[in-house]
């Protein structure tokens, strides 16, 4: 009876212990799958529409397959189809990392607390960039005065050269256009603008390169319309900003985002990623960014009378 008794002891601990051992791995593994970065919880990063998506998505994978190498986790992407759902999308958890515009930057850090980690340089050395008005060169128009009362194309509410510098530009002289549409894209204003859909429209700005070719925003559309450089032309440009940055949500731990972030600088400096940046993206690599970097561009809504909630 003894012997008896000790078999079913023994047989009760083992199962108790089979049980145990079971339930930590079951907890180990839902806590695995909950971890951002793994299969279960990809790390996801999203890039705003500001040019053609299909060229955007091209290049986003191939950073997003150099970050998964460098780190490790597991990446996803997203292009959603505004800026604003890039931002709203930092704020719900939905992306944990964004390549943003500097305006939108500002609203996500006012509602969400996100946070830029590097700064695009432009081109080959410039920090800063500058919106342009545009036209078609055989319209007759001289001055941004001459757009009084016209049909505009601006990109995106939430754009910094597609929207908010040219908005300031115009409030600035006490100018009231016509009509205004957002066509979402940099390209589709220059396309609207060079087809006469409509009289001007707003874009970025870049210096020429060294060979004289057109870096703005007009150079998107080479391939459709070569002689966009001569058909359409710039009026003004706006005061300059900083670069736009690469930003983290507020949750996401330390040592990710300084992975995801030396990741990235990575591609960067090699030879394939500065090809892929600068012909997508015109951007010839990064440098550390903080907050501080864009209070200019709070102090301007703020002579603006605006908030950016109330601007958007």
């Amino acid at each position: 009876m003894k012997s008896m008794s000790f078999f079913l002891t023994r047989r009760n601990c083992l199962f108790i212990l089979l049980a145990l051992v079971t339930a930590v791995s079951l907890g180990c593994t839902r806590k695995d799958e909950a971890r951002l970065g793994t299969p279960a919880n990809p790390f996801k990063l999203y890039f705003i529409p500001a040019v053609d998506t299909n060229a955007i998505a091209t290049s986003a994978d191939e950073i997003i397959s150099f970050i998964k190498q460098q780190t490790g986790y597991e990446v996803k992407g997203g292009i959603p189809t505004s800026y604003i759902a890039v931002i709203e999308a930092l704020g719900s958890k939905q992306a944990d990392a964004a390549s943003l515009n500097t305006f939108g930057y500002i609203l996500a850090n006012k509602k969400y607390g996100v946070q830029a980690r590097l700064r695009y340089i432009q081109g080959e050395s410039d920090l800063t960039y500058r919106a342009q008005v545009i036209v078609r060169g055989d319209r007759g128009y001289h001055k941004l005065e001459d757009l009084r009362g016209k049909k505009f194309a601006f990109v995106d509410p939430a754009s910094t050269a597609g929207y908010l510098l040219p908005f300031k530009m115009f409030k600035d002289r006490g100018i009231e256009l016509g009509e205004t549409v957002f066509a979402q894209r940099h390209d589709s204003v220059v396309t609207m603008v060079y087809q006469g859909q409509v009289d001007g429209g707003a874009t970025y700005w870049s210096a020429a390169g060294p060979d004289g070719k057109i870096r703005d925003a007009r150079n998107r559309v080479l391939t459709q319309y070569p002689d966009v450089a001569e058909k359409v032309k710039i009026l003004e440009l706006s005061e300059e900003v900083p670069n736009a940055p690469f930003v983290f949500r507020k949750d996401v731990p330390e040592e990710m985002a300084r992975k995801v972030t030396e990741a990235l600088v990575a591609f960067s400096k090699t030879e394939h990623g500065k090809e892929v940046l600068k012909s997508v993206f015109d951007i010839g690599g990064f440098v550390p960014a903080t907050d501080a970097d864009y209070n200019v561009v709070r102090e301007m809504l703020v002579k603006l009378g605006k908030d950016a909630e109330e601007l958007l």
